[in-house]
């Protein structure tokens, strides 16, 4: 940090506060007295709380954290943006956007587009091959996102802290940054409430030079806290190297320490499966032939009821089915039965008759045929009779 003296204090105006009747209570404990109905502020804390700005935001870059400038009046626009441009960190320095903080996807979107009309409209803004009235419009809305995220295009995530030159006015920005846990580095006039703003610097927030002297200490820390960093991962490198080449011997000699145990193992059991052989020889018969209890298994073998399933076999109630099949009321023919005793009776007569003589054949014949003939019909017996007259 550069020596800062009172007196440059005094020739930036820092003292120089707000009207009484304009003052806040809380920054009572910053204020040095009244002079012409103005508030005189304090330069000794002044200088203290700015000492302790730059030692945080120095910590905070040599761990890769960088700040987001934050100033939006019209006479400090051009110093916040030099201070960033200077130390590398992004900034806004136009208009404070709701949700910058809160919602940064959807200003993501924003940057893209902003640079996707950057591409169209080429280095010299000619917009090549682009109609004149759809050029004219990219180019006004490429002006207006610039002016508003120009400052924040290679931004990729919520920033790890704020500056903010004038609290009262950028309490938007404040507001998001306590929603989020983001720290905030600020600077307090007499009529602002410092209660949100994480280290405190009292002072005048109106006068150009006064927040030149603000954002030219804290870029420094920026950039000496960038520096640091990188000196430290300068000096880390050869460390590492050394590392690196002290484990590469360690690591070799364990694989020679391997390699001769593999072969000392090697040589170790080919001796050994020799003698076990020699000495297992005589002692493992007796151990193979006593075996009685495993080859008796009466037990296994004896499996009566396993077997014989009768029950599961004979299914006499399933198959049989004598209601079904069996129908001899509906089979039952009587008049068949009935040619079976004619037959029995015709063959019966002629067994009688092959037994008695010849006369009695014929006699028998002739009932026979009367027997017959009474039972043919009369018209069939007049026809007989009428051929026969006939002949």
């Amino acid at each position: 940090m550069a020596v800062i003296s009172m007196k440059k204090f005094l020739v930036a105006g820092v003292h120089f506060g707000h009207q009484t009747k304009r003052w806040h209570p809380n920054m009572a404990p910053y204020i040095y007295g009244i002079k012409n109905g103005v508030h005189v502020i304090d330069l000794r804390q002044t200088l203290t709380k700015l000492k302790e700005a730059y030692e945080y935001v120095k910590a905070s870059a040599e761990e890769g954290r960088v700040p987001l400038f934050v100033g939006t009046k019209i006479q400090i626009q051009r110093i916040v943006k030099e201070e960033a441009d200077r130390c590398g960190c992004p900034y806004i320095n136009f208009r404070w956007l709701g949700g910058l903080l809160t919602n940064f996807g959807t200003v993501k979107q924003s940057i893209a587009r902003m640079k996707t009309y950057e591409e169209v409209a080429g280095e010299d803004g000619s917009y090549e091959g682009v109609i004149k009235k759809e050029a004219l419009m990219m180019e006004r809305k490429r002006v207006k996102l610039e002016r508003s995220l120009g400052g924040v295009r290679n931004m990729k995530s919520v920033p790890s802290m704020l500056f903010i030159t004038d609290c009262h006015k950028e309490q938007l920005a404040m507001k998001e940054a306590q929603k989020l846990g983001i720290p905030v580095v600020g600077i307090a006039d007499t009529n602002c409430d410092p209660t949100g703003i994480d280290f405190i610097i009292p002072g005048n927030d109106d006068s150009p030079r006064a927040v030149a002297i603000y954002a030219d200490v804290i870029a420094t820390a920026v950039m000496e806290g960038l520096a640091a960093r990188k000196q430290t991962r300068i000096e880390s490198i050869p460390e590492e190297k050394a590392a690196a080449k002290k484990v590469k011997p360690e690591v070799k000699a364990k694989e020679k320490k391997t390699e001769v145990v593999s072969e000392a193992k090697a040589e170790v059991t080919p001796a050994k499966i020799k003698e076990g052989k020699t000495e297992a020889a005589p002692e493992a018969k007796p151990e193979v032939k006593a075996k009685p209890d495993v080859k008796a298994k009466p037990d296994v073998k004896a499996k009566p009821e396993v077997k014989a399933k009768p029950e599961v076999k004979a299914k006499p109630e399933v198959k049989a089915k004598p209601e079904v099949k069996a129908k001899p009321d509906v089979k039952a023919k009587p008049e068949v039965k009935a040619k079976e005793k004619k037959t029995e009776v015709v063959t019966e007569a002629k067994s009688i008759v092959e037994k008695t003589p010849a006369k009695k054949t014929s006699a028998t014949a002739k009932k026979v045929e009367t027997a017959s003939v009474g039972k043919v019909p009369a018209a069939k017996v007049i026809k007989a009779k009428k051929s026969e007259t006939k002949k």
